[in-house]
């Protein structure tokens, strides 16, 4: 692949914030030709003030530039007429329509999906919504923070039961977890599109996005339990002692995962210099360390209070079982596994690496995409007019009836 897979396909965004940018963005990394359709105002995300990566930061605007890396940008209103008329010679072209507006706003614009598939019956229709396109929420606004994280139980089971506030999520979770959704469903629509001639409808909601996050806990509920919050503590009340994080000297944290525990404890114990404990009759086996998962806990803390969070990394890296440190997000950024494998990629310019950004997880033949600027408001817009065949003097009627900036 030279430029991608999706080379040759022709993406019409109409659409703003993170949700839905985030997965034209996905299709433009592989190649696709991605048209973010922008209020005249521009993108209501280009102005919001989050984390020190939005508005907030000096230079970039790292939070636009992840969800329109590699697209162009016309400004355009679709609410006029003449705007409306440009929208569709772009849909005349295209092969998929991404959208995040709502059914009754898409409606109104003559944009619902059986409008649009009736003109343009090879159109793969793609759209994102907090809480899907039937019910009565459909038409109700939703961002991931209360479609996803409140509404779809992450926060109610991931708060501590001795917290009085349900804790928040950190930003665009939700988004970027739908964004991959869609991307795949609209990626499985055009490969049905090559045996059937047809586009079709994809929808993805940021609700049905937690439900199925939240598998476990839903498969738990369907099964006739309650799931609820863990205690701040569930090691000691865990069936399995050896999953869950230990704290170190230093006051960091080791992950341990042992969930076949059997296989795995005669070796920890000889890594960690305690081979008496692998034959202990109270930690012998599984159902012994359940049976004592009390006092089990109580001796792994202790012994992971030994010894500093570089020691525990160095000391088991010799032993053959899934852990991992708990670690800060600067030193994700270092990680030797993040740096050998690419997933932090450089927008170059004029030959310059400009910023670093994650890259989409998905990589193909061993390598990331090429990461790309995101454009500016409205960049591209008389470029993508005059490919459309519209004259200077077409462009300027245009601006004259406030229909592009």
């Amino acid at each position: 692949m030279s430029k991608g897979a999706f080379e040759g396909i022709r993406v019409v965004e109409l659409a703003q914030w993170v949700f839905v940018p985030v997965a034209g963005a996905l299709l433009a990394d592989w190649g696709a030709d991605v048209v973010h359709i922008e209020h005249l105002k521009g993108d209501p995300y280009r102005g919001l003030a989050t984390q020190g990566i939005g508005t907030d930061r000096s230079g970039i605007n790292l939070s636009m530039a992840l969800a329109n890396r590699g697209k162009r940008s016309i400004a355009l209103d679709v609410q006029k007429e003449p705007g409306l008329a440009v929208l569709h010679e772009l849909l005349a072209s295209a092969d998929v329509f991404l959208t995040n507006l709502r059914p009754a706003a898409l409606e109104r614009l003559g944009l619902d999906a059986e409008a649009l598939r009736s003109r343009y019956p090879t159109l793969v229709y793609a759209r994102g919504n907090g809480y899907g396109v039937r019910g009565p929420d459909a038409n109700q606004a939703g961002y991931d923070a209360s479609a996803f994280f409140a509404r779809g139980g992450l926060a109610y089971i991931l708060t501590p039961p001795d917290r009085d506030q349900p804790i928040m999520q950190r930003g665009a979770m939700g988004d970027r977890n739908g964004a991959m959704a869609l991307a795949f469903g609209i990626s499985a629509a055009l490969l049905e599109r090559t045996r059937t001639g047809a586009g079709s409808v994809v929808d993805v909601s940021l609700l049905a996005t937690a439900m199925w996050t939240l598998s476990s806990d839903i498969l738990a509920a369907l099964g006739g339990d309650n799931p609820v919050p863990a205690p701040a503590d569930s090691r000691r009340m865990s069936f399995n002692p050896l999953v869950g994080s230990y704290r170190t000297k230093d006051l960091r944290h080791i992950q341990l995962v042992f969930l076949e525990a059997d296989r795995y404890w005669s070796d920890f114990c000889r890594v960690i210099g305690r081979e008496d404990l692998a034959d202990d009759p109270r930690f012998v086996d599984l159902a012994a360390r359940r049976s004592n998962t009390a006092e089990c806990v109580a001796l792994l803390d202790e012994e992971f209070g030994r010894r500093t969070f570089a020691e525990w990394k160095e000391l088991l890296k010799g032993l053959d079982a899934p852990w991992a440190p708990v670690q800060s997000i600067t030193e994700l950024l270092d990680d030797p596994q993040v740096v050998a494998n690419g997933y932090i990629g450089d927008v170059v310019i004029d030959g310059e690496p400009l910023y670093r950004l994650p890259a989409v997880p998905v990589q193909f033949n061993g390598s990331p995409p090429e990461l790309q600027r995101a454009p500016e408001h409205g960049e591209h817009t008389e470029t993508i007019l005059a490919e459309l065949g519209y004259t200077w003097d077409d462009i300027s009627k245009l601006q004259e009836a406030g229909v592009i900036p």
